[in-house]
């Protein structure tokens, strides 16, 4: 766990004010980054995605689904007093029907010698049965969490924005040198292939000189003659 965890961690703990068994569920459903963590779905489809798989008999999947919903609901009612009322609903009834699939899951599980996974399944049940009950105290706590979560990622965002945009500057700016010193080296070539140039026609031109002279030399000399 990195220093940030460790910072959140206390925190959180420093909110459930030494209650452990809030601070215990609290640190499983609360997410470090909401917005990127938090299922994309809104709560209607992740429910009909979590009774679908109960109906499949995938026990599994349906409770890691009320789960997931009931942590995305808990979200939704910090952020949206008006439908606070609504997502305490939805996440009592997610823990009811969660505890009835990990019924079902116990069933099988212990008829296929999987005691062992029986108590895991006991305390995910008594953990939800926690949340409903003090919902008040965990919607207070996941307020206080998340507010202070969104304003340090909303800082983060923007100081990543800025060192972006100086990073996009400073790529424009490579851009525009590199472009920059292409320009210079072909006006360069440019220079140089138009005074290599030069220098050819001005040979030419002595040597044109040179051949009408001695014509002229030549042709006054047989007048001579």
């Amino acid at each position: 766990m990195g220093e940030k965890e460790k910072k959140e961690e206390s925190w959180l703990q420093q909110l459930c004010g030494g209650d452990v068994k809030l601070y215990d569920v609290l640190s499983s459903s609360l997410y470090l980054d909401p917005i990127a963590g938090m299922p994309k779905e809104d709560l209607g489809m992740l429910i009909e995605a979590a009774e679908k798989s109960v109906k499949d008999e995938d026990y599994e999947e349906a409770i890691r689904l009320y789960r997931s919903v009931a942590d995305k609901a808990i979200f939704e009612a910090t952020q949206h007093q008006e439908e606070k009322d609504r997502c305490i609903k939805v996440i009592q009834d997610l823990v009811s029907k969660r505890a009835q699939a990990t019924e079902k899951l116990k069933e099988k599980v212990e008829k296929e010698g999987l005691t062992d996974r029986v108590a895991a399944l006991e305390r995910g049940t008594e953990d939800g049965k926690f949340l409903s009950e003090r919902i008040e105290d965990v919607l207070e706590v996941a307020g206080h969490f998340y507010d202070e979560r969104l304003k340090m990622l909303g800082e983060k965002e923007r100081e990543e924005g800025r060192l972006e945009e100086k990073s996009e500057r400073r790529g424009k700016e490579r851009a525009e040198a590199e472009k920059e010193e292409k320009r210079d080296k072909k006006g360069e070539k440019e220079r140089r292939e138009k005074g290599v140039e030069e220098d050819r026609e001005e040979e030419r031109e002595k040597q044109r000189e040179k051949e009408t002279g001695e014509a002229r030399r030549k042709k006054i000399l047989e007048a001579r003659k």
